[in-house]
């Protein structure tokens, strides 16, 4: 894991000034307006979306998802090193800036939260995923969906790989942990590496370095034997 109080100083000093405090008090009024009595405030999305949907925005690289909460909330799992350095509450709360996020995927840590539509999607187009059309798991219920997303809000260790926004949808949706990104990057590196052309390669390249290097020994040799070999059995 990265030291996490050099990420620390590299986005407070990455940060703008801090929110005043009248900032503060009035973000926190407005949502206690939203949630007043304890019911879900009403919004033009619920016309468009159900209470438990998975949705999935664009990204550069990358499909980004989340479970609609209805009242123009969703939960999404995503990178961000806020909570790890700070406990102010306003500001973990604030829209998920790319420094926070990058500095979240170096230092592996994380959090579910609730945003509003907008934000979640940052200006890119939303659609409800199709995955239940092509998905052998049965779907959950909508309303048994949104609980399991509110109920893991917080901090979470993440892992670009092995536990991303997809893998916290699909365990909301449908009680399994996976991600179709992760295996279809993992099958292109296969691909790209794992292949008889890179195989013959690297014979050639460990032969040339242990003749260049003069250094012809038995380990050096076990290698440069071994080593192509794998690569050659794993394409």
């Amino acid at each position: 894991m990265f030291p996490l109080p050099l990420l620390g100083l590299l986005f407070i000093s990455a940060s703008g000034l801090e929110p005043s405090a009248e900032k503060k008090k009035e973000k926190e009024n407005e949502e206690e307006l939203e949630c007043h009595g304890g019911e879900r405030r009403k919004s033009k999305y619920d016309m468009i979306f159900t209470r438990g949907d998975l949705l999935e925005v664009p990204r550069t690289l990358f499909i980004h998802f989340g479970i609609y909460l209805g009242g123009g909330r969703v939960a999404h799992f995503i990178p961000d090193i806020m909570p790890v350095i700070s406990s102010d509450q306003y500001r973990i709360r604030q829209m998920v800036s790319n420094t926070r996020l990058l500095l979240g995927v170096l230092a592996k840590c994380g959090s579910v939260r609730v945003d509003s539509v907008e934000d979640f999607a940052y200006g890119a187009d939303i659609r409800v995923n199709p995955m239940d059309k092509v998905l052998s798991h049965a779907v959950l219920k909508g309303e048994e969906v949104a609980r399991r997303a509110e109920k893991l809000q917080g901090e979470v260790p993440y892992s670009l790989l092995w536990y991303n926004c997809e893998h916290f949808v699909m365990y909301c949706r449908y009680g399994t942990v996976m991600s179709f990104q992760t295996f279809q990057f993992c099958k292109t590196m296969r691909k790209l590496l794992l292949s008889r052309r890179v195989a013959k390669a690297a014979a050639v390249l460990a032969v040339s370095l242990v003749l260049y290097l003069q250094a012809v020994t038995l380990c050096s040799a076990l290698l440069a034997v071994i080593l192509p070999f794998l690569i050659w059995m794993a394409s």
